[in-house]
């Protein structure tokens, strides 16, 4: 299990941690006009899955940002954003900072992402922020579960590991 803080307080992560090699489980969340989507959707393709806590925050927001201008640079990558903010709110705020480049999913109904990632944060029913890439096989290639809640990402590494996983 991965050990990760929040606001420097150690958080208790449901699920099993997800390692590299490991077949990325499927799940189910939803996309902002609330139909359901699954890893399925996105088939045949790598998948760099950045997880947020909440998108509307400062970090979150641009680590969002960040993936969105990236997306174009790196192939045949489908991005992800996935938290459990409301699928409306979400909606609102990608046409408000004209994020067009990749997926946010909203995982608040069941948190079947967060249980089958282990990223679920049970002390708050939030996810913790980590990135998984996904090779075109389903296949684990690349994880991170940043140590901090509020810290970044390694959006080089993950960016290199999305573009290698061609």
């Amino acid at each position: 299990m991965a050990n990760v803080t929040f606001q420097q307080n150690p958080v208790t992560l449901i699920g099993q941690e997800i390692k590299v090699g490991d077949s990325a489980p499927d799940f189910t969340a939803l996309s902002n006009d609330l139909k359901e989507v699954s890893l399925k959707d996105y088939q045949g393709k790598v998948k760099l899955i950045s997880v947020v806590p909440s998108i509307d925050t400062g970090v979150c927001a641009l680590q969002t940002k960040r993936f969105n201008e990236e997306a174009e640079k790196i192939g045949n990558v489908k991005v992800l954003t996935v938290s459990m903010d409301l699928p409306f709110a979400q909606d609102r705020w990608v046409k408000k900072h004209e994020i067009n480049k990749l997926d946010t999913l909203s995982d608040h109904r069941d948190a079947d992402f967060g249980e089958k990632y282990g990223v679920l944060i049970k002390e708050l029913r939030l996810l913790a922020r980590s990135i998984f890439v996904v090779d075109s096989n389903d296949k684990v290639t690349y994880t991170e579960y940043v140590k901090e809640v509020s810290d970044h990402p390694d959006y080089d590494a993950a960016l290199e590991a999305a573009k290698n996983a061609n």
